[in-house]
């Protein structure tokens, strides 16, 4: 998509702005109503954006019930003991505003946007779908049946199937990157009930460790009192889990999930890493992951594609380190009949990526990009939202945003080079495949 010049030169100046300027210096933080509430104001005109979490996520589903957590967030927006969906969705919709919310491993996260004399509506909607949603027994019906054929269709992707394969190899149950089977989950939402979701609710859904972050044309002190109006009286919740370290498991390191009559294999190497993000060896393991694999710029895509042509698709990242340990992982997606010769290639590559190591010149590049693409992402509502969020949750402060890009600038080769030796092994790698393979393919 082509964007006018004009907004263009914004976004650019508006990077260039905040890239000088410390963050942290100008964020306003209180704890209001209970609520850890962040609030920056920019230079936008008019528009204001929301994120937000609380830890009530998967990982903290009953023991009788994995899916109690995703169906109470997937139930959040669905009316409160005040007022039906339509009528909520026809507030914000009159305003142009947006309001939803999601369920990962280990939070509910919610995500807004709204012009700034909408903040009040915003606000009291987003406290009323969290204190009191209405859990109607038509509406839980939907949702279950929704969530089930969203699930079963799932079941059809190739690398929906490789992932969770590769999650139930590397983590134990239990741990919060674990991802049950599918199967498992669709029983448990058959066996799910209001009264369930009411428990878990009373339970998990209050101010002890929710985060709400507000970027944009914001009068903080508004902001303030709408928080402490709307949420007064609240109470409950709870804290963060501290997780532990993913243990070994026995899992066959060669996995193949077939799937008859798919045009492409997906294609996971990988391992878990020990690390959690805020751990010393995660920043130079990222800076050597990128050079590896991240983008057009990377090793495989420059080699496995470009070169060789044998992928439309490969790369390397880490993954699932903001609360727990976490992993590191190629992706990669391959025709059958290229899937032996995709997966030579690739383990060539690892390989002499492992032993070698990446020169001075990778470094240098790797880190200028790393650094500009992080100021870039920071020039947006959206993004500097997330990021201050992404900030809270793996155990920083707001200067973490200042202090990245001199983090970054600090990381030597000889640092790079000895912490891929140090957190990985080739050897010991997990290999899933989940597509139409042919027989002989390792």
């Amino acid at each position: 998509m082509k964007f006018p010049r004009v907004l263009l030169f914004v976004a650019a100046s508006l990077a260039a702005t905040i890239a000088h300027a410390q963050i942290a210096a100008n964020v306003v933080r209180n704890r209001i109503a209970g609520i850890d509430v962040i609030a920056y104001k920019t230079g936008v005109r008019d528009v204001v954006t929301f994120r937000g979490s609380l830890p009530a996520g998967d990982s903290f589903a009953p023991a009788n019930n994995l899916a109690i957590p995703t169906l109470v967030g997937g139930m959040l927006d669905k009316g409160t003991t005040t007022e039906d969906k339509f009528a909520i969705a026809q507030k914000l919709d009159a305003v142009g505003a947006e309001l939803t919310f999601s369920v990962d491993s280990t939070m509910v996260v919610f995500s807004g946007k709204c012009l700034r004399k909408d903040v009040p509506l915003v606000i009291g909607l987003l406290a009323e779908q969290l204190r009191s949603p209405a859990f109607s027994e038509e509406e839980f019906a939907k949702l279950k049946k929704q969530i089930a054929g969203g699930l079963k269709r799932a079941l059809e992707s190739t690398s929906y199937r490789a992932s969770q394969t590769f999650s139930e190899a590397i983590y134990p149950p239990g741990h919060p990157n674990y991802t049950p089977s599918t199967e498992a989950f669709l029983a448990a939402l058959d066996t799910a009930t209001i009264a369930d979701l009411r428990a878990f609710h009373a339970k998990y859904y209050g101010p002890a460790d929710f985060t709400v972050v507000a970027v944009g044309d914001l009068d903080i002190d508004g902001l303030k009192t709408e928080i402490a109006k709307t949420f007064a009286g609240w109470t409950g919740g709870v804290a963060k889990t501290v997780y532990s370290k993913a243990t070994p498991t026995d899992a066959d390191r060669d996995q193949g999930v077939f799937m008859p009559d798919k045009p492409n294999v997906s294609v996971i190497i990988g391992q878990t890493t020990g690390l959690k993000y805020t751990d010393a060896d995660t920043i130079p393991l990222r800076v050597a992951t990128t050079v590896l694999g991240s983008g057009f710029t990377g090793r495989l895509m420059a080699t496995v594609r470009d070169k060789e042509g044998l992928t439309y698709g490969i790369g390397s990242r880490l993954a699932n380190d903001t609360f727990a340990d976490g992993d590191w992982r190629i992706i990669a997606n391959f025709a059958p009949a290229l899937l032996e010769q995709g997966l030579a290639s690739t383990r060539r590559e690892l390989k002499l990526w492992y032993e070698q190591g990446v020169t001075a010149a990778e470094l240098a590049r790797t880190k200028t990009n790393l650094s500009g693409s992080f100021k870039v992402s920071l020039a947006t509502t959206d993004g500097l939202a997330s990021a201050l969020l992404a900030a809270v949750h793996r155990g920083y402060d707001p200067t973490w945003l200042d202090e990245y890009p001199q983090k970054l600038d600090a990381v030597t080769l000889a640092e790079v080079n000895a912490v891929i030796k140090k957190r990985l092994n080739p050897e010991n790698m997990v290999l899933i495949k989940a597509g139409t393979m042919p027989t002989s393919a390792k």
